[in-house]
C-alpha cells in the first residue's frame, strides 16, 4: 500500500467525498429519484476512474444498483464489497447547524446527510481500494463491488437480484463497512444485527373531520383511539404487550454476556453523549447492552392525522395513522412478528373503528459466525494501524440484504468506521476525519493481506464475474 496515499491526496479526497455527500439521494421520497440515480451515477464513473472493467447499472422496479468489479488476478481470493448510496430524510432541517447537503468541515469533523451511513464509509473503501493498487492499476485481490439504493426505505431491488442471480454474491468473504467503532479507538466486528419490523397503523372513525364544539363528547376521535391502541402495545417500563412476542427470543449465552461485561461502559457519557437525554428508559432488571443488542423493541415513529398548522382549527379528526417498528433479535421472524402485531392491534381497537395494519419493510435479525480466517486477517490489519484488535459486539441497528450477501457461502464481515456519536438518521450526522483517514489505511492493509491469505481454497470465485459486459452497459434485474 502507498504509505503517503492519505496524506498526499488529503485535498483531493475531501474534495471528492463532498461532492458525493452534496447529492441528497433520499430514497424514501419521490421527488430525490433523479438525485439517486445521480448518486449511482457518481459511483460508476468513481468504479470507471479506478480501472474497473465492468460497471453495470442494474434496473429493476427502485432505485437501480450498481455492480463492478476489479481487474481479475487469477488465483487470488475474492472479496465482496457491500454498501449503499441512499441516505435518510434530512428532517428536522432547522436543528442543523449547516444545511444537510452542503458538506462542512468543523473541528475535523465533516458534517452532512450520509457522512457516516453510509456514503463516508462506501468512499473510504474505495479510496483503500485505490490506494493498494500496484504500477499496472492492480488490485492485491479480486474485488467486487454492490452498491444498493434502498437500504434507508426497505426497497427490494437488490433481494430480487440477487435471489434471482445468487452468482452476484460468489466470493470468499464479503464485507460491509456501516457500522462503528464500539468507542473511539476501540474498533469493532459485530457478531448480530437487529431485524426490522416496520409498519404503519392507520385508523378511521369518522366519515369526515366534524366540528368538536358540536360533536365533541359523543365523536369518536381517531387520533385518541389511535393513542390508546399504541398505549396499549408497550408498558411504561417498556415491556412489549403483543403476545406470545417473546416466546421465540433466543437469549445470548452466559460467555457472551460475560464479553459484554468486559466492555468499557460510562453509563453518564452514553447518557450524555450518545442518547442526550436525562434518564435511560426500558426493560428493568437488564444491562444497557441487553436491552439494545439482545431484546426486541417497539418503537413509535411519527403520528399524522387532524390539524397540525399554525393557529387554532376546532375539529374532531376521522382518520389518524401511526408509523411503528419492533427491532427484532435472534429467533425472531419478520414475518410472525408482522402478524402477532396484527393480531394485538386488532384485539386492542375499538369496534367501531375501522383499523389496518399495513407492511412497510423489514428483514430478519442476523447472527454472524466470526471463525472465517477473513476476520483474523482484518485484527491483523488494525492491529497494525490501530495499535489494537476489533472486540466483538452486537448491534441495535438492522441492513436487511446481510444474509443474502452469503447466500453462497461466503462469511459476512461487519465492521466500519464511523463512531457511536456520528448522529445516524439525526440532525448533524458527521463523520471525524481522522476516521477516515485511519479507515482507509486499515482496509488498504486489510485488501493486502487478503490477497495473500484469505482465500478459503476452495472458490474459483476470483475467476469470472456474474455479468461480463462493458462499462457502460445496464441491464434488467
Amino acid at each position: 500500500m502507498d504509505q503517503m496515499f492519505v496524506t498526499r491526496e488529503q485535498e483531493r479526497l475531501l474534495r471528492e467525498l463532498s461532492d458525493f455527500l452534496a447529492i441528497p439521494s433520499v430514497s424514501t421520497l419521490p421527488a430525490h429519484a433523479g438525485d439517486c440515480r445521480r448518486a449511482a451515477s457518481w459511483l460508476m464513473a468513481e468504479l470507471r476512474r479506478l480501472g474497473c472493467p465492468t460497471v453495470t447499472l442494474i434496473e429493476g422496479a427502485g432505485h437501480p444498483v450498481v455492480w463492478a468489479g476489479g481487474p481479475r488476478r487469477p488465483g487470488r481470493p475474492t472479496l465482496l464489497v457491500y454498501g449503499h448510496y441512499d441516505v435518510q430524510p434530512p428532517d428536522p432541517l432547522e436543528e442543523w447547524d449547516t444545511p444537510p447537503f452542503t458538506p462542512t468541515v468543523r473541528d475535523g469533523k465533516l458534517y452532512a446527510r450520509g457522512a457516516s451511513d453510509d456514503k463516508g464509509q462506501v468512499f473510504c473503501m474505495l479510496k483503500a481500494y485505490e490506494a493498494t493498487r500496484d504500477a499496472d492499476g492492480l488490485p492485491p485481490c479480486n474485488v467486487n463491488f454492490i452498491f444498493e439504493g434502498e437500504e434507508e426505505c426497505g426497497g427490494r431491488m437488490i433481494f430480487d437480484l440477487l435471489r434471482s442471480q445468487p452468482e452476484h454474491t460468489r466470493a470468499d468473504a464479503a464485507i460491509v463497512l456501516d457500522m462503528s467503532y464500539y468507542a473511539p479507538g476501540i474498533p469493532a466486528v459485530y457478531t448480530a444485527l437487529r431485524g426490522l419490523c416496520y409498519a404503519e397503523i392507520a385508523v378511521r372513525t369518522l366519515q369526515r373531520d366534524l366540528h368538536s364544539g358540536t360533536y365533541g363528547g359523543v365523536a369518536p376521535n381517531a387520533i385518541e383511539t389511535l393513542v390508546r391502541i399504541l398505549a396499549g402495545l408497550k408498558d411504561e417500563e417498556g415491556e412489549i404487550l403483543i403476545p406470545k412476542l417473546y416466546k421465540s427470543v433466543e437469549e445470548p449465552g452466559k460467555s457472551e454476556l460475560k464479553e459484554w461485561k468486559k466492555l468499557p461502559f460510562d453509563k453518564a457519557e452514553y447518557l450524555r453523549n450518545e442518547v442526550t437525554a436525562t434518564a435511560l428508559t426500558g426493560r428493568k432488571g437488564y444491562s444497557v447492552f441487553e436491552r439494545t443488542w439482545a431484546l426486541p423493541t417497539f418503537e413509535i415513529h411519527g403520528i399524522r392525522g387532524g390539524f397540525t398548522g399554525d393557529g387554532a382549527k376546532t375539529v374532531i379528526p376521522a382518520q389518524a395513522t401511526a408509523k411503528v417498528s419492533l427491532r427484532l433479535v435472534p429467533g425472531q421472524k419478520q414475518e410472525k412478528v408482522f402478524r402477532q402485531l396484527q393480531k394485538a392491534v386488532a384485539a386492542l381497537a375499538p369496534k367501531w373503528a375501522e383499523v389496518e395494519v399495513r407492511m412497510l419493510h423489514g428483514g430478519d435479525p442476523v447472527q454472524v459466525d466470526t471463525d472465517a480466517p477473513a476476520f483474523g486477517l482484518l485484527d491483523e490489519a488494525f492491529e497494525e494501524v490501530v495499535g489494537r484488535r476489533t472486540v466483538h459486539a452486537r448491534a441495535g441497528g438492522s441492513i436487511p440484504i446481510v444474509p443474502e450477501l452469503g447466500l453462497t457461502g461466503a462469511p459476512v464481515i461487519l465492521t466500519g468506521i464511523g463512531l457511536p456519536d456520528d448522529g445516524l438518521h439525526s440532525p448533524n450526522e458527521k463523520l471525524d476525519l481522522s476516521q477516515l483517514w485511519e479507515g482507509i489505511q486499515v482496509f488498504g492493509r486489510f485488501l493486502e493481506l487478503f490477497g495473500e491469505r484469505g482465500g478459503r481454497g476452495e472458490t474459483e470465485a476470483g475467476d469470472a464475474l456474474p455479468d461480463e459486459e462493458p462499462a457502460e452497459a445496464s441491464a434488467e434485474a
